[in-house]
């Protein structure tokens, strides 16, 4: 079989389930992986002939996707903020609405690049630590620290600061059951679970089959439990000016705001996703 037997082959198993174009970025995705081939090798290419050892890693893949696995974690990796991150089951997908939240925190430390000297920062709840390597690695001066209460996330984070050349103290906690953290920070940044149970049915099937809930989903009558949580504990943590960085739920901005308020903060800054969504909070003590 060539790779356009292969190419017609995996878009006629896959079209009644996915979008074309959908169909054709796994497609790329899968080729560069099993094949090292980019698009543009694949459009010159379309007689290379293509061996059962790699038909049979299609096949597979196909499969996987007909069960809406994601392509993620198929491949096994996925790209955040320019850089390479391994996953697997215990981590969650990252979104593009999470590199704004970088993008956020980045522009905040560029804006006072003159008095960055030492400064710490804390990503909690950090999964494949894609918030806390996309900061080290932007911020040099910065010792960054993340925590997750996931001991096979905390490896995957691991792996995923060697490839990107970064150093980060990750530490295992149970942000529920912590009441003390190991330093004082400048910065604390947290992405938690904020997905009501009752949005479970505006969700896609690949997310709720495969994506980890315990990252994911939060009961319908405490919704906020580990921003109180971590809001809570920042109070203590958080040197004088210190700034803390939430990703959260588009529908609970208003709540959010009020706890924080509740809870001494200052300086409450909504910022609005790529999508028009409240999905970013800022705030200082």
């Amino acid at each position: 079989m060539n790779l356009s037997a292969l190419k017609n082959h995996f878009k006629k198993a896959l079209s009644e389930i996915y979008p074309s174009e959908e169909v054709q970025s796994f497609f790329n995705i899968l080729s560069e992986k099993y094949l090292n081939l980019s698009r543009i090798e694949i459009a010159l290419n379309p007689e290379k002939e293509i061996n059962a050892e790699d038909f049979q890693k299609f096949n597979l893949a196909m499969l996987r996707l007909k069960n809406h696995e994601p392509i993620q974690y198929i491949v096994g990796e996925t790209e955040f903020y320019g850089l390479p991150f391994n996953l697997n089951k215990h981590t969650l997908i990252p979104r593009p609405e999470t590199e704004e939240l970088v993008e956020w925190i980045l522009n905040q430390f560029n804006n006072q690049q003159s008095t960055i000297s030492n400064q710490q920062l804390l990503d909690i709840g950090t999964g494949s630590g894609c918030i806390a390597i996309s900061l080290a690695k932007n911020l040099q001066n910065v010792k960054v620290s993340a925590m997750d209460i996931s001991k096979e996330a905390l490896k995957m984070a691991g792996m995923n600061a060697e490839i990107n050349n970064v150093e980060i103290n990750f530490f295992e906690a149970d942000i529920l059951k912590t009441h003390t953290l190991p330093a004082k920070y400048d910065v604390i940044v947290s992405n938690p679970p904020y997905v009501r149970n009752k949005e479970k049915t505006q969700m896609q099937p690949n997310v709720l089959r495969y994506e980890p809930g315990g990252a994911l989903f939060v009961s319908n009558e405490d919704p906020l439990i580990f921003y109180r949580a971590i809001a809570t504990i920042s109070k203590k943590h958080l040197k004088t000016n210190g700034k803390l960085f939430f990703e959260i739920n588009e529908f609970l901005a208003e709540e959010m705001c009020g706890l924080i308020t509740d809870l001494g903060f200052i300086d409450i800054k909504i910022k609005k996703d790529i999508f028009g969504k409240n999905r970013m909070l800022a705030c200082k003590l």
